[in-house]
């Protein structure tokens, strides 16, 4: 006798992908388009969220212009929103994994040192990040995931696919989100 299953909700996932020129142009489309996509998949401007995921694409981009950058070719973002948070995945086609400061790599940034703060931000912000040979190769993929809010996964209703709903968040003066 076999228990009776009970239905499972769909999961959907939503893919962002697109290649970019290993310019700081590039990088900078890249955090626009990003920020873009997440507010059509229901995370508004302006938000805790999308402004994190921004600096994140940021750092990540610009690493790959900078130190990634192999002449005539693209770097890579690719997002994905899945239940409970926004993956970020950067890819560009320079071998071997970045050095980021800290033990085993680059010794940390003097306190009025430009740069060299990228990784500490990603470190900072993100919940989770790691380094993966870039599929397929050459290269590396920088993946990070940050959080999102619970709030945020009623703001669009993943089943029907209706868009945002309008009204405002309890507790949040000035943001835009589910009505309760």
């Amino acid at each position: 006798m076999t228990a009776p299953s009970s239905p499972q909700r769909p999961v959907t996932v939503s893919v962002f992908s697109q290649r970019f020129s290993a310019t700081p142009r590039g990088a900078r489309l890249a955090r626009h388009l990003a920020e873009h996509q997440l507010h059509t998949w229901g995370i508004p401007h302006g938000t805790e969220t999308s402004e994190t995921v921004a600096v994140v694409i940021a750092e990540l981009a610009a690493n790959a212009v900078t130190h990634g950058r192999v002449p005539g070719r693209d770097f890579e973002l690719r997002l994905s929103l899945v239940t409970g948070s926004v993956r970020i995945e950067v890819s560009d086609t320079r071998s071997g994994p970045p050095r980021p400061p800290g033990p085993g790599g680059i010794p940390p940034p003097a306190p009025l040192e430009e740069a060299g703060r990228g990784f500490l931000l990603v470190d900072a912000l993100a919940a989770r990040w790691e380094v993966v040979d870039r599929d397929p190769p050459p290269g590396k993929t920088v993946r990070a995931e940050v959080d999102v809010p619970r709030w945020l996964s009623l703001v669009r209703d993943r089943t029907t696919g209706q868009g945002p709903i309008e009204g405002r968040v309890p507790g949040i003066p000035g943001l835009r989100g589910p009505v309760s």
